[in-house]
């Protein structure tokens, strides 16, 4: 019975420990509808020299799929056309991703719509600072065995 409590206090110490770094959802997609409130997430990228760049964004979601963007000139979006196997984590679960880049225009139009709807007038004026050609990404699950 000692030894059973032991083993209980070590896997919830090391549980409570380790549960401010969050959780790995290896081959899950999260429920787009479920965490449609949340206003920001983090993007894990992969810099030019091999090192991990986490940036905080927004996203959206139109008709069950995940979408994020960013403007024409930035280093995650860099990395992303690099690399577009990346990591979302979305209240402490990462999710493992492969982004797919959007030239559609009535795709774009109804992605830029969603994200006007779900973040009001700060994604106006970003907007207008990030310019009228944002690349725009679609989350897709990553293929098994990715990295």
């Amino acid at each position: 019975m000692k030894r059973i409590r032991l083993l209980c206090l070590a896997a919830c110490a090391a549980a409570f420990w380790m549960a401010p770094f969050g959780a790995t959802a290896e081959g899950a997609t999260p429920d787009w509808s479920t965490v449609s409130d949340v206003h920001e997430v983090h993007v894990l990228t992969t810099n030019q020299d091999g090192s991990l760049r986490e940036t905080t964004i927004w996203f959206t979601s139109v008709a069950g799929q995940a979408f994020i963007r960013t403007s024409a000139s930035t280093t995650w979006g860099d990395n992303v056309e690099r690399n577009p196997d990346i990591s979302l984590r979305i209240e402490k679960v990462e999710y493992p991703f492969h982004a797919v880049f959007i030239t559609d225009a009535a795709t774009r139009a109804a992605v830029v719509a969603a994200f006007r709807a779900k973040y009001g007038w700060p994604d106006r004026l970003l907007g207008f600072m990030r310019g009228s050609t944002p690349r725009i990404m679609r989350l897709d699950p990553r293929a098994p065995g990715a990295n």
